[in-house]
This record gives structure tokens, C-alpha cells and sequence, in this order.
């Protein structure tokens, strides 16, 4: 007899008859398995139990592995107290711990680059919670709020506005490329969602129709009153813009791919419908677009008009700036930018002076920033002092919902991401705007 049959072991099942390697198998199985703890008390029970005939090798074999578990578990602890427990020497940086995302890695300077709305919702704790869950779940929708920083600053990785340093007598090796309407506009944010203001319909500075009557006035003499001043109290909504995409729930885990949903389809859809609502929205149930407002200016060559739309575009910002409204930008539909581009002279030479090496270098003609965008009907353009003439109001920036509760897509191991911001136009100074058509009226 072995030296463990001495001891009382033997082959067999236990007391009751159990077959102990079909309640716990050797390899544990996921969300349901012992923990070691247990499994050690188990096998320590059938050790003790003179009943037990059972393989004993393999009991024993059992019992080394899992005491050999718990000892490598004891060192792990121990050197998991150690590491928390050293201190770096003064002086020394302490260790970076944040989770690098692609997209997300500084410059070739250092510099950490502005979060999309895609890093900040990857970065959430509301997407870390809701995939906890299993991304699962009628009420598991994952709601995160990007708001714009102000005009002409950027936001770093830790949320804090910050102004970027800018080097004199150099442009910006990342400039904001393509520039969209919405950043040529004075914007603010709004804790309602009524929006009222005040247009200004008061007649020009200057000229027939003055409400300016300042003038030298003798000595002795009554002085002029101006006016008559005339204002519009304008009372309206913020406006929602929104769409949404599906997404496999094994994409949704893909950090990745999340990312390229979010930057490249959610978040541009709402750029542009955004643009577009700023030129043609009908005030209605839609925002309120620059184009559409009454009291905007207009300039036309007259019938028999030859000028190239270079030189158009150069009358119209002087009737802008006659109507004291010095215009800061233009947008144009780009077929008729690129005609101002190729336009050369009778010597074959270019009008305008463009890098064609450069694609991200800022477009500007006549000391105007130029934006092209398809919203812009070809033909036209809108120029103006944008800052001065109207405001884009935000209540909320870029929100981003995710759940699977929608439809059969719960079956269907499908999600819904979802994108939405609310803004409205308040256009406050409508002369500050001339439309300009580079075609002659008709005769």
C-alpha cells in the first residue's frame, strides 16, 4: 500500500456519492467558476472525507496546483503593496497613466491637440459605465455634452480653454481647415430655450434716409435730433439638429472605429446642416438664415456689365464698408471661387495670387477670409462684417446618446449613436450683410 493509502485515501466518490470533478472541472468556467479560496476548502473537505473514492492522484495533483495559485496570488500582492508604497525621488515626473486612444497622441512638439467630440465621449465615464453593463439596456442610453470653446481658443486634453501660442510672423502649422460658416459668427451660449432680441431696422449712417442729424450747429441755435430709430423685437426657438447611425455592438467595443463614427459621419453631418441653416434657414421651422432675413443689402452689376467676379466682389465690400459695416469675409459656392482663382488677365497671367502647393493655407481675396461651401447657391456670394451682424446662440454643444433600445436591434446585436446640438441665428444687424449676384441684371 502507497504512503497515501496509509493515510486513508482512497480511489472512490464522496459521502454522497458525487463525482467531484463535475462540480468543479480543473479549467474554470467564466462567470461562474470558485474562487481559489473555495476550491482550496473543497479539496481539503474530500482530503479529510475517509469515504471519498475518488482518483487520489489527481485530488493531490488538484491540491498542489491551487495552493501554488494562492502563493503566486500572496507575491502579486505583495508586490502590488510595494509598487504603491514607493515614492519617486524629488524632481522626477511622475508616470503618465492615461489610456493613449489612436487620434490622440500629442504633436510632433509635444503639444496636445484640441479633443474631438469623438475622444472626450471615448474618454467619458458614461461610455466606461455603459460598457460595463455589457452595452446593454432600455434606460443604458450614454449621454455626453461637447460644448465649443469661444471663438479663438482651443480646449486641452483636461477641458481647461486655453489661447494657442502662436509664434510672430508665422501662420499656424495646423490652420482651421476648411473654415466653416458657423466660426465666422459671434457665439454664445444660452441656459434657455427661448431666444428674444432686438434687430436694428433703423435706416443708414449716411447717405438719403440718415437717422444721423449730427451736424455743426451755431451758437445760439436749436440742435438736431436723430433718429427715428426702429427696432424689431424678435422672439423665437432654439432649433434641434440631429441624426443618428447604427452600429454593431463589436464596433461599439472598437475604440477605433467608434471614433471614426462619431468624427467622421455624426459630427460632420451636423457641421454642415448647421452651415446651411446660417445662410437659408427659413426662421421658421428651421433657424434663422442670413439670406432669408429682411434688411440685408445687395449689389448687382448693372445690365451690360462686364467685370470678372474678382472685380464684383470688390464693389460690393465697398458698399459694405460705405453702410459703416467694414465687411471681415465672404462665402462663395466654390465653382465660382475656383473661376476667381483662374481668372487671368490678357496676358495669361493669374489675377489672384494662390499657394497650389499648400491645400490647408488660408483663402483670402481683397483682405477677406474666404469660405466656400456647396450651401452657397453658385452664382452668389454673402459678404459682410459676420462678427458684428449676427450671433450664433448654443444652448447645447455636440451631445452623443448610444442604446440599443430601439426597433429590433436589440436582436439584431445592433446600437443606435446618436448626435444633437441646439443653436439658433439671431441676425441683430442685417446691413452689415450684402448679397452679391455676379451676373448682370437683365436689360
Amino acid at each position: 500500500m502507497s504512503a497515501r493509502r496509509a493515510l486513508g485515501y482512497r480511489k472512490g466518490r464522496a459521502a454522497n456519492g458525487e463525482d467531484p470533478r463535475k462540480r468543479y472541472p480543473i479549467y474554470p468556467i467564466k462567470g461562474g467558476a470558485p474562487t481559489l479560496l473555495e476550491q482550496r476548502d473543497e479539496v481539503a473537505k474530500l482530503l479529510q472525507d475517509e469515504n471519498y473514492d475518488g482518483d487520489i492522484d489527481e485530488l493531490l495533483k488538484r491540491a498542489d496546483d491551487i495552493a501554488a495559485k494562492i502563493e503566486q496570488a500572496n507575491q502579486r500582492d505583495a508586490r502590488l503593496r510595494a509598487l504603491k508604497a514607493a515614492q519617486l525621488p524629488a524632481g522626477d515626473p511622475a508616470p503618465d497613466t492615461r489610456r493613449e486612444q489612436p487620434g490622440m497622441q500629442p504633436d510632433d512638439k509635444g503639444n496636445e491637440h484640441p479633443l474631438t467630440v469623438a475622444e472626450r465621449f471615448i474618454r467619458s465615464k458614461a461610455l466606461e459605465e455603459y460598457r460595463a453593463r455589457g452595452l446593454r439596456g432600455e434606460s443604458g442610453a450614454v449621454s455626453f455634452e461637447q460644448r465649443d470653446a469661444p471663438t479663438g481658443t482651443v480646449t486641452t486634453t483636461n477641458g481647461v480653454p486655453t489661447r494657442p501660442e502662436r509664434q510672430p510672423g508665422q501662420i499656424p502649422q495646423n490652420p482651421d481647415f476648411p473654415l466653416l460658416i458657423a466660426n465666422l459668427l459671434d457665439r454664445q451660449t444660452s441656459s434657455g430655450n427661448t431666444l428674444e432680441y432686438v434687430r436694428d431696422t433703423t435706416g443708414p449712417v449716411s447717405g438719403p434716409g440718415t437717422w444721423n442729424k449730427a451736424t455743426v450747429v451755431p451758437e445760439g441755435t436749436m440742435k438736431p435730433q436723430s433718429g427715428p430709430f426702429t427696432w424689431d423685437t424678435i422672439t423665437t426657438t432654439l432649433k434641434t439638429v440631429a441624426h443618428w447611425v447604427p452600429i454593431t455592438r463589436q464596433a461599439a467595443d472598437d475604440d477605433g472605429q467608434m471614433m471614426g463614427y462619431i468624427n467622421g459621419r455624426l459630427t460632420y453631418g451636423l457641421e454642415y446642416q448647421l452651415d446651411r441653416q446660417i445662410l437659408t434657414g427659413n426662421g421658421a421651422m428651421e433657424m434663422q438664415g442670413i439670406l432669408t432675413t429682411p434688411g440685408i443689402g445687395a449689389y448687382q452689376p448693372e445690365a451690360g456689365n462686364t467685370d470678372p467676379k474678382l472685380i464684383t466682389l470688390r464693389k460690393a465690400k465697398t458698399q459694405g464698408e460705405l453702410a459703416l459695416y467694414p465687411p471681415d469675409a465672404v462665402v462663395m459656392n466654390p465653382l465660382d471661387w475656383q473661376d476667381i482663382e483662374l481668372d487671368t488677365d490678357a496676358n495669361g497671367q493669374f489675377r489672384v495670387i494662390t499657394s497650389v502647393t499648400d491645400s490647408g493655407a488660408p483663402m483670402r481675396i481683397w483682405g477677406l477670409t474666404v469660405v466656400t461651401s456647396v450651401a452657397m447657391a453658385a452664382g452668389t456670394a454673402l459678404l459682410g462684417g459676420y462678427r458684428m451682424g449676427a450671433t450664433l446662440w448654443e444652448r447645447q454643444g455636440i451631445t452623443i446618446l448610444m442604446t440599443d433600445s430601439h426597433a429590433d436591434f436589440f436582436l439584431a446585436n445592433t446600437l443606435v449613436i446618436l448626435a444633437e446640438r441646439r443653436a439658433n441665428v439671431a441676425v441683430h444687424t442685417p446691413r452689415a450683410f450684402v448679397k452679391v449676384t455676379f451676373d448682370p441684371a437683365a436689360a
